[in-house]
């Protein structure tokens, strides 16, 4: 749904640029950092608290794989494992974290996916996410805000996956591992992940 007031559809939650933030510096210094704020059309990072427009985070990760088409890759995935990292800190509470962990992972995988599901507006913005299977662990985003409109030979999920990487390997088994099979930017009609042992 069109969010009149900003011009941009939906909202999503703001580590899509709170954990690239410091990748960036990382990579380039302050200089990168502020130029990919300023290409996101953001004068200062946004709020932690509740969501941000989804239009500034797609705008900064298109950015980046355009600024640094060989490196973006690798950077947009360190920023998702950080964000992976920052919902185990802050989202998930810590005896779910330890009851998954006690469960055999043929158990956990679907709860950690019904999870993530329910709370996929963080990631999807105005996309949809569905559980395609638990056995195997398939899931798929239709119209992903952060890779609208944008073309490539191959998937360019790569923050996505590593979001769910992080997320099932710290609480279901460090052997998994995700793969974007299917990528809207490159012509398919979802963006399908599959999650097996790698």
């Amino acid at each position: 749904m069109k969010d009149t007031l900003s011009g941009h559809a939906g909202r999503i939650g703001p580590n899509a640029v709170l954990q690239l933030l410091p990748v960036l510096e990382t990579a380039g210094g302050a200089a990168l950092r502020d130029e990919m704020l300023e290409a996101a059309g953001l004068a200062e990072p946004p709020s932690d608290t509740g969501l941000m427009d989804e239009g500034p985070a797609a705008a900064m990760h298109r950015a980046l794989r355009r600024r640094l088409p060989g490196r973006a890759p690798d950077l947009l995935r360190e920023a998702g494992a950080r964000t992976g990292d920052y919902i185990l800190a802050h989202r998930i509470p810590a005896l779910a974290q330890k009851v998954l962990k006690a469960l055999p992972p043929v158990l956990a995988a679907p709860i950690l996916a019904k999870a993530i599901a329910k709370h996929s507006w963080t990631f999807a913005g105005s996309g949809e996410f569905r559980v395609i299977s638990t056995r195997p662990l398939v899931f798929e985003l239709t119209d992903n805000p952060l890779i609208r409109g944008e073309s490539a030979p191959h998937p360019i999920c790569g923050w996505h996956e590593a979001v769910f990487d992080r997320l099932f390997q710290t609480l279901v088994d460090r052997r998994l591992r995700t793969r974007e099979t299917k990528c809207t930017a490159s012509g398919a009609s979802v963006c399908r992940f599959e999650i097996s042992r790698g």
